[in-house]
């Protein structure tokens, strides 16, 4: 995400809204728009959903990928492709890998996500619009959503309304992959 600053304060600015407006738009507070495009602040992939969502645009335009090949009716990545995203600054990390990051227009957001082995702090999920899926591909995890709790094994699955507040960590010995898919 190394040109997600910038290209969050251009698609503002094109769309003339002030920060006030995008808040309103997303639900994010105004220091923390402004945050996120001085550099300050990594967004969740909540947040860049949120984003997205907001300003019309795909993920993959607000956090890079190869802008001809967007309007691909059908998006093909390979492995070695694939956008790497990172949710920092909370003691632990996420990884994301973009699965469908060249498609412009889409109805969902497949990724495939290495949970981190503890929770960040309790205030720390992410709601979003939505729907979600989840599938464990290795490892397993344990996933909140709202007030319950679920431990998922390699081939489990969850599929849960994604306003609901969220988070997974990885509980097995090896690192756990699970591919997600945010649908708006």
């Amino acid at each position: 995400m190394i040109d997600l600053p910038h290209r969050l304060r251009a698609l503002r600015r094109q769309q003339s809204l002030s920060l006030e407006q995008l808040g309103e738009r997303t639900g994010l507070t105004k220091s923390y728009l402004s945050k996120l495009e001085r550099g300050l602040s990594e967004p969740s992939i909540s947040t860049v959903l949120r984003l997205a969502e907001a300003y019309g645009v795909g993920v993959s335009q607000l956090v890079g990928g190869d802008g001809a090949a967007q309007d691909e009716v059908v998006s093909l990545v390979r492995v070695a492709d694939r956008e790497v995203l990172q949710r920092r600054g909370l003691g632990n990390e996420y990884h994301y890998e973009s699965l469908a990051g060249r498609r412009k227009v889409k109805a969902m957001e497949p990724f495939i996500v290495h949970p981190p082995r503890e929770f960040p702090d309790a205030a720390a999920v992410f709601p979003h619009p939505g729907e979600e899926f989840l599938l464990v591909l290795k490892g397993a995890i344990e996933v909140q959503v709202g007030e319950r709790e679920f431990r998922l094994d390699a081939g489990d699955s969850l599929y849960f309304d994604s306003e609901l507040p969220h988070r997974m960590r990885t509980v097995s010995r090896g690192a756990a992959e699970v591919l997600v898919v945010a649908a708006h």
